[in-house]
């Protein structure tokens, strides 16, 4: 069975990493560029990540907002490179509900209003027509997770 690139797609607090560590941690590598802070070129070190782990036959999530488009085709080009499966995690959290979160994060975690209000605006839904596999989303409801295939 081929490893499986997964991209979380969602505001800043949306719980892409909650997420992440409830459903995929057991199965995934966890790649974020939250982890990168002294890294330069988090991109590029981020695509090396995805690729090394890919290529060992490892299954890999990206743990970043990845909204538009633009942001995931590099993600997906490396993995269909290594023969690798996609999906695409949706996080259905409104940007009233992530600014929430937000304000209850501490120190680093807490990124400024403007940050979730300009991810928002850039989010692109993302869908089979980019070379996914697969779509889902996903919706925190008291305190777990639901997950659906997107009706695209």
């Amino acid at each position: 069975m081929p490893p499986e690139l997964a991209i979380l797609v969602g505001l800043p607090g949306s719980g892409k990493t909650t997420f992440f560590r409830e459903r995929l941690a057991a199965t995934h590598d966890h790649v974020s560029k939250d982890l990168m802070r002294s890294v330069r070129r988090r991109g590029e070190h981020q695509l090396a990540l995805v690729d090394r782990a890919l290529l060992a036959g490892r299954s890999v999530a990206v743990d970043n907002t990845n909204p538009a488009r633009a942001d995931r085709a590099p993600l997906i080009a490396a993995a269909r490179a290594r023969g690798a499966r996609v999906v695409a995690y949706l996080m259905l959290t409104s940007v009233r509900e992530a600014l929430a979160r937000n304000r209850a994060r501490e120190g680093r975690a807490r990124v400024p209003a403007v940050a979730i209000h300009a991810i928002a605006k850039r989010l692109e839904i993302p869908t089979v027509h980019e070379g996914l596999d697969a779509v889902y989303q996903v919706a925190a409801e008291g305190g777990t997770f639901s997950v659906q295939p997107a009706l695209l």
